[in-house]
């Protein structure tokens, strides 16, 4: 064999980048997946001892679930791992289990499996968020079935060498412990820019590319190069890729701090805010140098419970928040329940596409007072702050539900109210319903993939689920367009922020100023890298810029006509 045939083949592989950062390590694949129990597997045992087994093998899944909870290295993965917790100790669930145990004679094992799958299977029928329900949901059936074997959970390789993690795909409770120190990249074969996986190694800080397409034929142990920016994964990583690396080290050095101070070259000031569910979170994005809270998630305080929590409960958790800030800006998002944040006693799990149901605002629909003990926890914690408290409603779609939110809010004692514009109704009557009240903020996730109509979570409709989509822009701009009308009319002016993952992007950031917008919130992360890219640019050159992206044919035309004339993003590796 002569020397060039014993040299590793180089291969270069294509994804989506979601997080940037490069590396060079090992390829380590995820545990192989629990088997599935033979169909028809028979009951050996006594009916009652089989259904004690079952229900304890969901109290322990549910428990160390829950567990993971409070080790989780972020408040997004925290809520994860609670939603999934729950999901464990699903009494539905459990039931239809116990049910096919004493009326079918099937084993614990089979049975479990069986009710699972009959429920992932309906989930992932419905389109939409439940295709994340449904991943979920299975993963929450091979964690039941091992624990019924006695086997070991599947999950992520627990290894000392640092080295590059591929899947299918990565269940929350897989990624929300990851150990930066020891998994330095994610690469998944499936999953879309607004999965799971993406949003947490985003805020890990961990480069990550989805819907890489032969990731999983690479054998374990062969060293890769992974550039989560430009979304490639490279075999036999040479010269060229290790002085990649080096680079991307002084770009983390450079860009390990925020001074707290964002404006565009000729000092336009545009506030940097965080994304924070916690007191710990607030406090960390603080020292991060965060302006103020662009996104307060108020769910953590719900999610992993059987009933609502207290109003008490609610102002000591909201206060912590508050605490971290001072007197800066701090915007709470009221409760986001719903499509794939259900919770027992306020969701309806029956419903046949709860990504359109009734999710945010609309739960006081159906479960009137939830929202207004919410708000009075809200309203409680401000006052024992010197914090600037806004509120604001998600899932807003007419005039009214703004007016019927204002309402509330002024009732409890909250002055400063506003709405989430996720949906094309709202994007599209912006200047009415700021003309009720005080400000708008833009969550990009949803909007992008109700414009869209793309589920955020499958990889295949990438392109489509991209907030560089054209008409998501032109929806962002009709926003603004809104908010400098009614600003007119009123003499106030309205203010237009976003707290959706598109203001984490650097190049899109410099867009989003460009159309208007005022703030921008994020992962903490994220705020160095968005504050020296839009250092580089004027106003003139940001709107510049917004015209040639509103002008494309496609998202990528759009991403690749705007970095093109931001060579900041290359000297940074971004």
């Amino acid at each position: 064999m002569d020397e060039q045939s014993r040299q590793p083949q180089r291969e270069i592989l294509d994804g989506v980048g979601v997080s940037p950062g490069r590396v060079i390590a090992p390829l380590v694949h995820m545990a192989p997946a629990v088997s599935e129990p033979p169909e028809g597997e028979p009951l050996t045992e006594d009916p009652e001892a089989a259904t004690d087994r079952l229900r304890a093998a969901a109290l322990a899944v549910r428990a160390e679930l829950t567990e993971r909870a409070a080790r989780a290295r972020s408040e997004s993965a925290a809520e994860v791992l609670k939603a999934t917790a729950l999901m464990a100790g699903d009494k539905a669930l459990v039931k239809n289990a116990v049910k096919l145990v004493t009326s079918q004679q099937l084993s614990p094992e089979r049975a479990l499996w069986q009710a699972a799958t009959a429920y992932a299977d309906q989930m992932r029928a419905m389109g939409g968020y439940m295709a994340e329900r449904a991943a979920d949901i299975e993963d929450v059936r091979a964690r039941l079935v091992a624990e019924l074997r006695g086997e070991d959970a599947p999950g992520v390789p627990q290894r000392r060498e640092p080295f590059v993690l591929a899947a299918e795909d990565l269940a929350p409770a897989d990624t929300a412990v990851l150990d930066p120190d020891v998994v330095l990249a994610l690469v998944t074969a499936s999953g879309g820019p607004q999965s799971h996986t993406a949003i947490l190694a985003r805020n890990l800080g961990l480069p990550a590319v989805v819907a890489v397409q032969g990731v999983l034929d690479l054998d374990a142990g062969t060293p890769v190069f992974v550039d989560g920016a430009a979304g490639t994964v490279v075999t036999a990583p040479g010269e060229t890729e290790a002085e990649a690396v080096a680079a991307w080290r002084r770009t983390a050095e450079r860009l390990a701090s925020f001074d707290g101070h964002g404006a565009l070259s000729d000092g336009t000031p545009v506030p940097l805010l965080a994304n924070v569910g916690t007191g710990d979170d607030a406090r960390a994005a603080a020292e991060a140098g965060a302006q103020g809270v662009g996104l307060l998630r108020t769910e953590f305080c719900f999610l992993g419970r059987d009933a609502e929590p207290t109003v008490e409960e609610q102002t000591a958790a909201y206060a912590e928040v508050f605490a971290a800030f001072g007197d800066r800006k701090v915007v709470v998002r009221t409760l986001d329940a719903g499509a794939d944040k259900p919770l027992p006693f306020l969701t309806d799990a029956e419903e046949p596409n709860p990504a359109l149901g009734v999710r945010g605002y609309r739960t006081d629909w159906s479960t009137p007072g939830v929202l207004a003990r919410h708000l009075e926890a809200i309203a409680a914690a401000r006052e024992g702050s010197g914090a600037e408290v806004w509120v604001m409603a998600p899932m807003i779609a007419t005039v009214s539900e703004a007016v019927h939110f204002q309402e509330l809010a002024h009732e409890a004692g909250l002055p400063v109210c506003g709405v989430m514009v996720e949906t094309p109704a709202a994007a599209l009557t912006a200047e009415q319903i700021l003309d009720r009240v005080d400000f708008v903020s833009l969550g990009t996730n949803d909007l992008t993939q109700y414009t869209m109509a793309a589920d955020r979570m499958l990889g295949s409709l990438a392109e489509l689920n991209s907030p560089w989509q054209p008409a998501v822009l032109r929806m962002v701009e009709c926003v603004t367009r809104g908010a400098a009308a009614s600003g007119t009319t009123s003499g106030t002016h309205k203010s237009v922020g976003v707290c959706g993952e598109a203001a984490a992007d650097p190049a899109l950031a410099v867009v989003l100023v460009g159309l208007g917008v005022d703030t921008l919130s994020m992962s903490p992360r994220s705020l160095a890298a968005v504050a020296t890219v839009l250092a580089s640019v004027d106003a003139t050159e940001a709107r510049r810029l917004a015209v040639l992206a509103l002008e494309a044919t496609s998202a990528s035309e759009a991403k690749d006509a705007v970095r093109s004339q931001l060579p900041v993003l290359a000297e940074l590796g971004l």
